[in-house]
This record gives C-alpha cells, sequence and structure tokens, in this order.
C-alpha cells in the first residue's frame, strides 16, 4: 500500500488596511488545486505590532504541528511573516517557502511621506510608523526559509514625487519589494491591492509547488 500523501497547508496574512476576505480568491484557486487553506487577522488601528507578532507566531507554530505548510503574506502581511519566522523556536518546522505579494523589504516611501500626517498615525497604529523607519525594517533579517516575492509592476498616477518614474504597482516600488536574498522574484501587471485576487498570482504559487521548489534542502 502506498503510503498516503501529505496534504499541503497554505496560510494567509493580509494587508494593511485589509481583512482575511481579501485573500479569498487567491485562497479558492489553491483549494481546487488540493492545498488545505487557512487566514490569520489582525487591526493595525487596534494592535501594536509586537502584539500581531505575537499572535501570529502561535498561529504559525500551530500549524507547523500539523505538517508541511507554506506562508503566503501580502504587504504588511509579509513583514508580519518575516518577523515572525526569524523567531520560530529552532525546533520548529519551518515553512516549504514563504510567498511575498508586494511586501516591502525596505522602508516605505509612501509610509514615510506619510509619517507624521495625524490620520495616518491613528488608522495605520505602531505598524505604520514600522513601515516607514529604517532602523525597524532593518531590524527584520534576511530569511533561511526559500522566498519568492511577487511584485506588481502596474503603477497608479502617483506623483512624480513618489516613485520618480520607478517601476511600482501604486504603493510599493518594485527596488522597495526585492532583496539580494530573495532569488525567486516574479513581476506581475497587477496593482498592489489586487494582488491577493491575481489568477496570475495563484498560478505562480501553484508552479512553485508542483515544481518542489518550496522543498526544505
Amino acid at each position: 500500500m502506498r503510503p498516503r500523501e501529505e496534504v499541503m497547508q497554505a496560510l494567509f496574512v493580509h494587508g494593511m488596511g485589509r481583512s482575511p476576505l481579501s485573500g479569498l480568491p487567491l485562497l479558492v484557486q489553491l483549494r481546487r488545486a488540493g492545498v488545505l487553506t487557512s487566514t490569520f487577522g489582525y487591526s493595525v488601528a487596534l494592535e501594536a505590532f509586537p502584539e500581531i507578532t505575537a499572535r501570529l507566531a502561535a498561529r504559525v507554530s500551530a500549524l507547523a504541528e500539523k505538517g508541511s505548510y507554506v506562508v503566503v503574506g501580502h504587504s504588511l502581511g509579509g513583514v508580519l511573516l518575516r518577523a515572525v519566522l526569524n523567531s520560530l523556536p529552532p525546533a520548529a518546522r519551518a515553512p516549504r517557502r514563504l510567498f511575498l505579494l508586494g511586501s516591502p523589504m525596505q522602508p516605505s516611501r509612501i509610509a514615510q511621506k506619510l509619517g507624521a500626517n495625524p490620520v495616518y498615525r491613528v488608522l495605520a497604529g505602531d505598524c505604520g510608523q514600522l513601515l516607514g523607519s529604517t532602523a525597524r525594517m532593518e531590524g527584520i533579517p534576511p530569511l533561511a526559509v526559500p522566498t519568492t516575492a511577487i511584485v506588481g509592476r502596474r503603477g497608479l498616477p502617483w506623483p512624480a514625487t513618489v516613485f520618480a518614474g520607478e517601476a511600482n504597482d501604486g504603493v510599493v516600488a518594485v527596488s522597495e519589494a526585492s532583496a539580494e536574498w530573495i532569488r525567486d522574484r516574479v513581476l506581475v501587471d497587477c496593482v498592489h491591492t489586487l494582488l491577493p485576487s491575481s489568477r496570475r498570482v495563484g498560478e505562480i504559487i501553484l508552479e512553485r509547488l508542483a515544481q518542489g521548489a518550496g522543498r526544505a534542502d
């Protein structure tokens, strides 16, 4: 009798100002391919970055105990996941792969521009300040976990002072969502908000899983 094949799990973490529902199109696509999906929700207006990551760490640890898994983070969700994966206990099972959807690796230019705005400070909270802080963003180190960055390049008509003509998805510049330690980067014609709704994003994730690129060495 052949051993029962392990079902892959996927945890989706949404971006700032969104909800777990923002990942529904992607999750449906993954489920149809046989992936067991789940989500993690948070509120930047009500919780500080350390509070959110503490809850997320417990969720990831519980998922790891059930078997193989991958994690998908949209925008701030990817920053949260990077912080959590860097702090997992050595004995904890690491994800097969981390998928970052338009997630900044560097301080966000828009967050820096809006950082002093009182409305932004209330709505974005501590996480909004983190995104604009060079010291805090650099305090999240590179990961040993295989990582795929899926970056949008269909920008919106922001003033030239924000991106200065650089390729972007309307919220994050391509360079802001890139890092030397990420060897697998895919550019897609999509705006930032719609990355979790893009069928092409789901196809990329499934392609990596089918190729076995997510297997830990």
